[in-house]
């Protein structure tokens, strides 16, 4: 029941045969597949040719009818200006033809005096207008709002101008000098320290010598300040921050360590006292840099804070400021997990046997401390527990590293070293239970 048969026109193509469940579902299908005929598609198809042919005719006499009216315009507008120039000097020539009347020599001297008073009169009523206008503007929150906007831009130079001072002096009195005696027949220090130490700082330091050269020509031109195209500029270099910023931690260790050669602690101690550090020591210079990107996105929060919605630099100081926010959160990220790492494999370092699970970058270390293994007794004995055996009349005291995913514990030898218990000293906190006594016994 309810079956119907599909026929091709192609030759070997096989006829389709199908049926449905009841007749209406029958009857409905049949009434679909007659309507998408392939045939009736191709006749619309035709009609809808012919009216988009019409269409493009139509459209390409429009399109000569607009030409021929632009063209008629523009010689009417000629014509005016022809016809303009031509009143303007006939208008001359009138004015020449026409005799000179009222000499200023025959004028009455009361008419002089009253247009004199006239005269200063109006002026004074102008300026008094003027100051009036003057008066209001400088008193209304839009131009509070400007000299606000115009003191963050001047603060903002100034700020500049002290930030490569500082990458000056890290530049010229500490890196070069190092890497000359980097360079020397008995070097305090290696050249490989050297570029821990500093890695692009000097890089840091022309990006912002170019970038203070353009706020110093922006400046210039007060008041008119355009500040966006700064920045954009600025924006694709700011990348060697993050190697940067990476890096600060461990260029910190490095100088501690070479800190360590009386040589290179002497020499450190000479370039510190030059008068352009003021008294400032080396790990000061180095750690300016991380608060620059900082910097930029306050002085920018401030700067649109003051900056009208429909000025016209208004959305390039927001791309730049998202932009900003989304490196410094970046280099905060990084900087975390680097930190982390570091925290990491310098426990591992201190216990004796090494530890694998902390070489898994995903393990961040919490805490670490001194704790009390108290020995648990049952029914008047002593209770074998896992950490190892414990007298009754002694607790065991263990160092312990508390990570998000296990928990250490170790014992202290007499030379300091940690050791982690032969049993129980790596516990993973997914199949731990915390229990917590609450009863004073």
């Amino acid at each position: 029941q309810h079956y119907f048969t599909v026929l091709f026109g192609h030759e070997g193509q096989k006829p389709l045969e199908l049926r449905c469940e009841d007749e209406v579902d029958g009857d409905e299908w049949v009434e679909a597949i007659h309507q998408a005929s392939y045939s009736d598609i191709l006749i619309e198809r035709e009609v809808l040719m012919q009216k988009y042919i019409h269409l493009v005719q139509i459209v390409e006499t429009e399109k000569v009818a607009a030409n021929q009216l632009r063209h008629q315009l523009e010689d009417q507008d000629t014509e005016i200006e022809r016809l303009k120039s031509e009143i303007v000097a006939l208008n001359k020539t009138k004015e020449k033809m026409r005799p000179y009347q009222g000499n200023q020599e025959d004028e009455d001297p009361d008419i002089k005096k009253i247009k004199k008073v006239q005269s200063f009169m109006r002026g004074w009523l102008c300026r008094r207008k003027w100051k009036t206008i003057v008066q209001d503007y400088i008193c209304s929150p839009h131009a509070e709002s400007m000299r606000k906007r115009n003191q963050i831009v001047f603060n903002m130079v100034e700020a500049e101008s002290e930030y490569v001072h500082q990458l000056y002096v890290l530049v010229n009195c500490f890196l070069r000098p190092l890497r000359m005696a980097a360079s020397s027949k008995k070097p305090p220090i290696s050249h490989d320290d050297v570029s821990s130490i500093f890695l692009n700082s000097e890089t840091i330091m022309f990006l912002h010598e170019i970038f203070h050269q353009g706020l110093k020509a922006r400046i210039a031109n007060w008041p008119t300040l355009i500040l966006a195209d700064l920045f954009d500029i600025l924006l694709p270099m700011l990348n060697i921050y993050q190697e940067f910023v990476r890096n600060h931690q461990y260029s910190l260790q490095v100088l501690a360590n070479c800190k360590q050669n009386r040589d290179f602690d002497k020499l450190l101690k000479q370039y510190e006292a030059n008068p352009a550090c003021e008294g400032r020591m080396l790990e000061t210079f180095l750690t300016y840099p991380m608060f620059q990107i900082p910097r930029y996105i306050i002085t920018l929060h401030e700067l649109l804070a003051h900056t009208p919605h429909e000025h016209v630099e208004r959305k390039s100081l927001e791309f730049a400021k998202s932009k900003l926010e989304e490196l410094s959160r970046v280099m905060h990220d990084e900087v975390s997990d680097t930190e982390n790492i570091r925290k990491n494999l310098a426990i591992e370092r201190t216990i004796v046997e090494g530890c694998d699970i902390l070489l898994d970058t995903s393990q961040t270390f919490i805490r670490q401390g001194s704790l009390i293994q108290v020995p648990s007794v049952e029914r008047g004995k002593l209770s074998k527990v896992r950490l190892g055996s414990l007298s009754l009349k002694k607790e065991g005291e263990r160092q312990c590293f508390l990570f998000t995913k296990h928990f250490l514990i170790c014992t202290r030898s007499s030379g300091g070293k940690l050791h982690l218990l032969k049993t129980g000293g790596v516990l993973s906190l997914i199949e731990c239970t915390l229990v917590e006594e609450t009863e004073a016994s």
